[in-house]
């Protein structure tokens, strides 16, 4: 996994193949499944090769390896959750790869710092891995308590496409904890919302809970922003006026001092 050029996305794509195989026998993928699966998975390969070409990087390393484990399971639950529209599919299964993608998210994070390989290419992987099964679950999860769950898969994606319209959006943040405690909330819900382990009517309460605090979290992220941008607008306005008035009023022009006569 640590092989040098594409090797390492390449193993996914096998990777990806042979789970999906195992799953055919086991749980009977649909050809929409498989076609879903694939298709994640070439794309996943596409855009891991090519942010690590970006980044001047021609080896994975080991908490990018462990990533991309994770990605592969991501990508077996996208070819469930496809096959679940034409036929049931076995529910211990699915669950049990979500949990195993879910358990290994702080395994990655982990990883890097104690090997000192901690990289953007690798923060923005997992990040995208977590996005994305939030998405797949939401979709599998709306079958059962509504439509409106999918905002919970798709909050990040509509976040990302507001910056069409306003860039700002996608200014750096400060951490903070409360984000990392809804996420992480997110996930579980999910997962118990998934595996069935609550009456519908509760299921519902539970996952629209979720889905306020990610909201909450959203919004509270887009406020500071705003107020970010709102002061560099400011900054940038100020220092203008500075320059035209420096251009205009003579008594604000820098004059160059002669220069001194020595005795």
């Amino acid at each position: 996994m640590t092989a040098r050029s594409g090797r390492g996305p390449l193993a996914g794509v096998a990777a990806q193949v042979l789970i999906m195989a195992a799953l055919a026998v086991t749980a009977g993928l649909s050809v929409a499944g498989w076609l879903a699966g694939l298709a994640y998975a070439v794309v996943l390969c596409s855009l891991l090769r090519s942010g690590m070409s970006r980044a001047g990087m021609r080896a994975m390393g080991p908490a990018n390896a462990v990533t991309l484990g994770r990605a592969t399971l991501v990508g077996a639950v996208t070819a469930l959750v496809v096959t679940s529209f034409e036929h049931t599919v076995p529910l211990p299964v699915l669950v049990t790869l979500v949990g195993v993608a879910l358990a290994l998210d702080g395994v990655d994070g982990q990883v890097a710092r104690r090997t000192g390989n901690v990289t953007s290419l690798g923060a923005r992987f997992d990040m995208e891995v977590d996005s994305f099964l939030a998405l797949v679950l939401s979709v599998y999860v709306a079958g059962t308590v509504g439509w409106w769950a999918l905002l919970i898969g798709a909050a990040r994606y509509l976040f990302v496409a507001a910056a069409a319209v306003a860039p700002w959006i996608l200014a750096a943040l400060p951490p903070r904890f409360s984000r990392k405690v809804v996420a992480a909330t997110q996930g579980v819900v999910l997962v118990v919302a998934t595996a069935g382990l609550l009456p519908v009517a509760l299921t519902r309460v539970v996952v629209a809970a979720a889905l306020a605090s990610l909201v909450w979290s959203f919004g509270k992220d887009i406020a500071w922003l705003w107020r970010a941008e709102q002061e560099r607008r400011a900054s940038v306005a100020a220092a203008h006026r500075d320059r035209v008035l420096r251009r205009t009023v003579p008594g604000m022009r820098r004059t160059r001092r002669p220069a001194s006569v020595s005795a």
